[in-house]
């Protein structure tokens, strides 16, 4: 079966493409070429078992948010992980990952997609590294099979991509110890690799692979994102040379898929200063090109623990504004613990804003639209229509019913009250788009 981009390349709209185009407000005839050279992707695994809502990632499209769940070795609850996919699906999360490596992987895995019809990723060498505990009793005792075979049972269950940590390198590996690096290697994919490497004297098996990574990847339309292995895990480590280095290699693996007709994305840190997060953005694309680019966060300080949601927030809008395509959320218990349910939503929530703060740069004209309704909704003292067009409507309504608000539109809220600016000068709340001025009310 054809990947997405061999359809592309085809000049073949898939029944993804036309969902695609018909969400973001776009014509196959603009989307197509995009899809063909790898600026766009829709990552949709051809035998996923449930139907999904496919998004598009990339360039000229609404910037996407990710939602990470999973459980660990010292939390393993199936029941909670599903609470979390189906509170990130009721407030819109455009993918979703499990980073379970913890309990029955496959399972839990299963069980998620189930639960979450949205674009699903996974990370497989948490699969491998369970395995090993489970098995080997040691994951550094992992095989290179074991590795490869990890990839391909989540490619054979319909996983529609998958962070593969192919950019670090056996060389880079003893480099790690030598680089003055104040947080190390945070990156947990990138440490086992790193560390199974470093024992074994062995290069990266998913690098030795690469060209049977790719069979399967083309077999079943999985997406790569190639993982950030060396992302900084504090400010103080941004850009430094394990970093980039990878960011280089990166580049010619994905110049490699695409030859393959598979779709690929690029992941970013991580811990990023605010002076650089705009500079790291156009470091990265200058080196991968219009490629998605995926980043967690970036984290601007490294002190906001139990806010770290706000924290990166601030950074995933200006990564947004410069052209990151997709952000990968973080919530208040980063650094500090396995999110719950509330603080999925807590995350998410933060994200979704920072989405739609970069796309008011980007795509100006049709990310306006939303908040052109907001203002007029807020002028005219529509509470029914303001409340409906908050991102989070439930809080909105919660807080706008407390204590001594009157009841319906046409009033003020407990803010001001009698002192309302829409209120006191009324003349405000008619306002004439044509003649672009305030008409006056008798």
């Amino acid at each position: 079966m054809a990947t997405q981009m061999t359809s592309a390349r085809r000049g073949i709209a898939t029944d993804e493409m036309k969902q695609v185009a018909k969400d973001e407000d776009v014509s196959l005839d603009w989307l197509i070429p995009k899809i063909a050279r790898g600026s766009i992707i829709i990552p949709s695994n051809n035998v996923r078992p449930q139907k999904i809502h496919n998004v598009g990632i990339g360039k000229g499209l609404k910037t996407k948010v990710n939602v990470n769940i999973g459980t660990s070795t010292l939390n393993v609850n199936l029941n909670e992980e599903i609470e979390k996919a189906k509170v990130a699906i009721k407030y819109h999360a455009d993918t979703m990952m499990d980073l379970s490596d913890g309990g029955d992987v496959k399972k839990i895995r299963q069980t998620l997609m189930d639960n979450a019809p949205i674009t699903f990723g996974t990370v497989p060498i948490y699969e491998a590294y369970n395995y090993g505990v489970e098995v080997h009793k040691n994951p550094l005792n992992l095989t290179e099979d074991d590795y490869i075979k990890a990839f391909e049972n989540n490619a054979k269950d319909g996983v529609d991509y998958t962070t593969v940590h192919c950019g670090i390198t056996k060389d880079i590996a003893k480099r790690i110890l030598k680089v003055q690096r104040y947080g190390g290697v945070v990156s947990k994919g990138g440490t086992i690799t790193a560390a199974w490497m470093l024992k074994h004297d062995k290069e990266n098996p998913y690098i030795t692979h690469y060209d049977y990574m790719m069979e399967i990847a083309k077999k079943y339309d999985v997406t790569f994102s190639l993982g950030d292995a060396l992302r900084p895990g504090s400010i103080l480590d941004s850009h430094d040379e394990l970093q980039v280095q990878e960011m280089i290699n990166i580049s010619q693996l994905t110049k490699r898929a695409h030859e393959n007709d598979i779709q690929v994305m690029v992941e970013g840190p991580g811990h990023v200063p605010l002076n650089e997060v705009a500079a790291n953005v156009r470091l990265a694309k200058s080196l991968i090109g219009d490629v998605p680019y995926y980043v967690l966060g970036p984290l601007v300080t490294d002190i906001a623990s139990g806010h770290d949601h706000i924290a990166s927030a601030i950074g995933a809008a200006v990564s947004a504004s410069e052209g990151v395509d997709l952000l990968c959320y973080l919530t208040p218990s980063e650094h500090l613990a396995l999110p719950n349910a509330e603080e999925v939503k807590a995350g998410l929530i933060a994200y979704r804003i920072a989405a739609h703060a970069g796309d008011l740069v980007k795509m100006r004209d049709k990310a306006i639209k939303w908040d052109m309704e907001m203002t007029e909704a807020r002028r005219t003292l529509d509470w029914e229509k303001q409340l409906a067009l908050s991102i989070d409507p439930e809080e909105a309504a919660k807080i706008h019913s407390r204590t001594g608000q009157h009841p319906g539109n046409n009033v003020p809220c407990t803010m001001c009250g009698g002192a309302c600016v829409y209120m006191m000068l009324p003349q405000q709340k008619k306002y004439d788009k044509e003649n672009e001025n305030l008409q006056q009310i008798d």
